[in-house]
């Protein structure tokens, strides 16, 4: 039986003594997280053993002995090696040894006849495995339901063997306490061994998260708290903030802030990755907005586009006026139905003139107004892009106004042509049982639905070229917001401090690992060198993006097309479990 032992690169160099790990029965495999060196009393090492165990979970224990061969000449040391399985009995035994001034490895697993025997009864062949430990110490391998097509020429190793590996260095942190400085009774070689990794500003900067975290929290309360009240919750307040893209942008940052400052800590790695991901993307986001404040207010572009509005909105109304008088002729030399034509020409012309009335009377306050619009931008560019959205959307107005009173009477001439032309064929829509049934009609009704249905007919193209005018302003309109709505989505989604690790230490998201074959002769142990493979950048990107707001539906194209045909509203601030028009 060929048995697999992984071995840390740091302990390469170390000298003599025992190998501390685990073994994995089911794979068959033996994980070496140090090396205990000499002089040790033996039940100094099994207390040792014995507290990592508590703390860990992990069953480590010694697994055999290592023998670094540079400065013992003599044999001895060897014959004491192997006689220290009788006191640390381990099924299998492992030997490995380096020999001095060479890079040749021997390596061999041996099982005991009894505790006080020294007979081997057989002997497997063992397959060496290096790994670097803090790599693999600081990595998380993602399962293999993330993992892209193999590449040609990687080994991949099994999930469960990986996941063994990968697992027992995580939760042994605890053998890993102790260094080369320490003055305890064993001496381990590990990767922390020089010296463990601190710094004092991550020290300080934990310190005092706990105090800023809880004084955050209750801030955070109080504020969700007044957010809840009773009073906000009352129809027209509730109405309007339910469809202001600002206040869901909002709410969305608050439960964020909520979750990044909560004290509870992260029950796994990936609730940590959220929190951080979350942070980071809050800290950029306010970056960037003091950024867009800052520029706002060094070239004074406020008061610019303050005196900048009136004129652009007289000169829409202008557009739209012209645009009116011209469907009101002959448009593109059509006929149309002069009386209807004019009746809603008039009628959306009244609405331009009410809207530009409303301009000049807002014109005084616009300054003002876009002024604390720009101190928005400190709360995040998010927060200043849902604001810019809703300002859109009340500036176009007039523009809705006209696509939902053109959508209103298009869609009653497409329903009444449709009934209508079920009365010609002797059917009828059946409400009950919502399917189309068997009727007779007498002459009068036939008649009567034969004029309606005449009218209707020839005055479908006048209600349909105004339908098709306005719906496609809405359209406009509704592109800009959504490519405004879309900057928003990828910066409250997007992964960046997942994308960060990725780009300065890929190996801390693992999706594998592959073999590199460092020696394979004859009557030598097939050495192997274990690295780890990265995550793609689409798949840290999709396993790691963030949730975001949802109030925005995503429409097919054939559901878009068939609203539009049948001239059903289409509302792109419903949420997606909402019923749709």
């Amino acid at each position: 039986m060929v048995l697999k032992a992984f071995f840390p690169t740091c302990c390469a160099s170390a000298d003599s003594g025992l190998l501390v790990g685990r073994w994995v029965p089911e794979q068959s495999s033996a994980v070496v997280l140090a090396v205990v060196h000499f002089p040790f009393i033996p039940i100094q090492v099994k207390e040792l053993l014995a507290q990592v165990q508590q703390a860990s979970q992990v069953g480590v224990t010694v697994l055999g002995t290592w023998c670094h061969r540079r400065q013992e000449p003599e044999e001895s040391l060897g014959h004491f090696l192997e006689g220290l399985g009788a006191i640390f009995s381990h099924k299998p035994w492992f030997q490995l040894c380096r020999e001095r001034g060479s890079k040749s490895w021997s390596c061999k697993a041996t099982h005991w006849q009894g505790p006080t025997s020294h007979a081997a009864s057989g002997e497997d062949q063992v397959m060496l495995i290096f790994y670097d430990q803090r790599k693999v110490l600081l990595s998380q391998l993602h399962p293999p339901a993330v993992l892209p097509d193999c590449q040609a020429g990687d080994t991949t190793a099994s999930a469960g063997g990986l996941a063994a590996v990968f697992d027992t260095v995580a939760r042994s942190e605890a053998l890993f306490q102790s260094d080369r400085f320490d003055e305890g009774p064993v001496r381990l070689s590990h990767w922390q061994s020089e010296g463990m990794e601190a710094s004092i500003l991550v020290e300080l900067a934990k310190w005092a998260a706990g105090p800023v975290c809880l004084l955050l929290a209750c801030l955070l309360s109080l504020v969700s708290a007044a957010s809840a009240c009773r009073v906000f919750k009352l129809w027209p307040l509730s109405f309007i903030w339910s469809k202001l893209s600002t206040c869901e942008q909002l709410r969305h940052r608050l439960e964020q802030l909520t979750l990044i400052f909560s004290t509870r800590k992260a029950k796994n790695p990936a609730q940590l990755m959220r929190k951080a991901n979350m942070l980071v993307s809050v800290l950029l986001d306010v970056a960037l907005g003091l950024m867009l404040l800052s520029w706002l207010h060094r070239k004074d572009l406020i008061g610019q586009l303050a005196d900048a509005l009136i004129p652009v909105a007289d000169h829409v109304a202008e557009e739209l006026q012209h645009l009116l008088q011209w469907l009101m002729g002959a448009p593109a030399g059509l006929k149309m139905n002069r009386a209807l034509d004019q009746v809603l020409g008039r009628f959306f012309l009244y609405h331009i003139h009410l809207w530009i009335s409303y301009i000049h009377l807002m014109s005084p306050f616009i300054e003002r107004i876009l002024w604390h619009v720009g101190l928005s931008a400190c709360l995040g560019l998010t927060v200043a892009l849902s604001i810019l959205s809703d300002i859109i959307a009340l500036l176009t107005f007039h523009i809705y106004c006209f696509y939902v009173y053109g959508a209103r009477l298009y869609c009653l001439k497409i329903h009444g042509l449709s009934s209508l032309w079920r009365l010609f064929r002797g059917k009828k829509w059946n409400v009950l049982r919502q399917r189309v049934d068997s009727c007779s009609y007498d002459l009068d009704q036939l008649f009567i639905g034969t004029l309606l249905f005449t009218i209707l007919v020839f005055l479908l193209p006048t209600t349909a070229l105004y339908y098709l005018v306005f719906t496609l302003l809405r359209l406009l309109v509704v592109t800009v917001q959504g490519l405004i709505h879309l900057l928003v989505d990828l910066i409250n989604s997007l992964p960046l401090y997942s994308l960060g690790l990725r780009l300065c230490r890929p190996y801390r998201l693992a999706a594998g690992v592959k073999f590199r074959v460092l020696e394979h002769e004859t009557g030598r142990p097939l050495r192997l060198l274990m690295q780890i493979n990265p995550l793609p950048y689409s798949r840290v990107v999709h396993t790691y993006r963030l949730p975001t707001c949802g109030c925005h539906p995503k429409h097919s194209w054939g559901s878009l097309c068939r609203k539009l045909f049948f001239g059903e509203l289409i509302y792109p601030w419903r949420q997606r479990g909402d019923k749709q028009d």
